[in-house]
């Protein structure tokens, strides 16, 4: 059964449609990469499915046992976030408080889970320096981290690589797929086609039309290829 099922979404705030007739399905091991142009909604199509932010219309429904305090989220950090003047521990362990309900101290379980989480992430050695100190490949291991807490299950990232310099996002690409390799699922927001390409199991594209299917169906249909004609056509423009 699948963990997430969205069917004729349409998407918005109040009276503004942003997007409309969404259909896609995420399956407990998937590895799915949301692609389209800036300004597209693909933020907005994620905060929906988090329920951060109401449908117009459509349907919603999670399964296979997934409850919504199970799903990991990893937004864009904004520039007071990066400034946060916390320990890398206590921003990892406050993961566990989606969970927590009512019960407002860390138990053993929790300290463990952080723990773990950190030593995931090659971040152990940090667990006492201040997140502001961090690099920005870091900050974003500690958050992956965080996110970790909250499940084992499922994983939401908005752009987790934006900023950071090739060798260090080549690196936490590799840890993300180490996670779904382990049998996390992620969802993945991606301006970066030649990695969503090579680690994602499906396309959601969002752009001139909706596009669901598997990366190679993806690359084999009209969308697909127009998408990755344009992208290649800014890439060689850049080199010149």
């Amino acid at each position: 059964m699948a963990f997430l099922t969205c069917e004729h979404l349409s998407i918005g705030y109040e009276d503004r449609e942003v997007l409309k007739d969404v259909s896609f399905v995420v399956n407990p091991g998937d590895y799915v990469s949301i692609l389209g142009e800036n300004g597209a909604g693909k933020s907005t199509l994620m905060k929906t499915v988090l329920h951060l932010i109401k449908p117009l219309s459509g349907e919603i429904e999670l399964g296979d046992g997934l409850r919504a305090d199970e799903i990991g989220y990893l937004p864009q950090q904004t520039f007071v976030q990066k400034d946060f003047p916390a320990s890398v521990w206590e921003i990892v362990l406050s993961g566990c408080q989606a969970r927590k309900g009512f019960h407002p101290f860390y138990t053993a379980a929790d300290k463990k889970a952080a723990e773990t989480n950190l030593k995931k992430m090659h971040m152990s050695e940090y667990k006492d320096s201040c997140y502001r100190e961090l690099s920005g490949g870091q900050q974003q291991r500690v958050l992956l981290a965080r996110a970790l807490c909250a499940t084992e299950k499922l994983l939401v990232l908005d752009e987790p690589v934006s900023g950071l310099d090739p060798l260090t996002t080549k690196q936490l690409y590799k840890l993300i797929a180490e996670l779904n390799a382990s049998g996390v699922t992620i969802i993945m927001i991606s301006h970066d086609l030649a990695a969503s390409l090579e680690y994602s199991s499906h396309i959601l594209y969002i752009g001139d039309g909706i596009f669901f299917g598997t990366t190679e169906e993806f690359e084999d249909s009209e969308k697909g290829k127009r998408f990755i004609g344009r992208k290649g056509e800014k890439k060689d423009a850049n080199l010149k």
